[in-house]
């Protein structure tokens, strides 16, 4: 299951990655917001990063105006690697060597179709290990 949330900036493109999900059968839990009414994006940072710290979800989409406070917020939680992504190939890499958790999307910025290509991409990905579970140790370490 993916964790999903927004703030009011966000909001449009999250029910739209929603959607997208939905449509591939992929199980989603949407912890709002429910609307465009201004909202803190840090609420549903918190929301999402404590879903995905638990188990409860096995990752999890953020979305706000550029999708950088929500990804600031989001990386205050320990074992929370949220990366910002604007294409693919980020997308992709953020997965294979940081083994980022969350990613966040600016709805302000990022188009649907390249959001959603960007989601299937960080989905479609595999942590690859080795030299980068030294690097994802490392950065634990920062957290004790």
């Amino acid at each position: 299951m993916l964790a999903l949330g927004c703030d009011h900036g966000g909001y449009q493109l999250k029910e739209f990655l929603k959607k997208h999900l939905e449509k591939k059968g992929i199980e989603v839990k949407d912890f709002g917001t429910y609307s465009e009414d201004s909202v803190d994006y840090p609420v549903y940072a918190e929301k999402v990063a404590k879903a995905v710290q638990s188990g409860e979800a096995e990752g999890g989409i953020l979305c706000c105006g550029t999708g950088i406070g929500i990804s600031i917020a989001a990386n205050k939680f320990d074992g929370i690697r949220c990366a910002l992504v604007r294409d693919s190939f980020s997308a992709r890499l953020t997965k294979e060597h940081n083994n980022a958790n969350i990613i966040a999307l600016g709805g302000r910025v990022t188009g649907t179709e390249l959001a959603a290509d960007i989601v299937d991409s960080w989905m479609n990905a595999e942590f690859q290990g080795g030299r980068h579970q030294g690097r994802i140790d490392i950065i634990s370490s920062f957290e004790k």
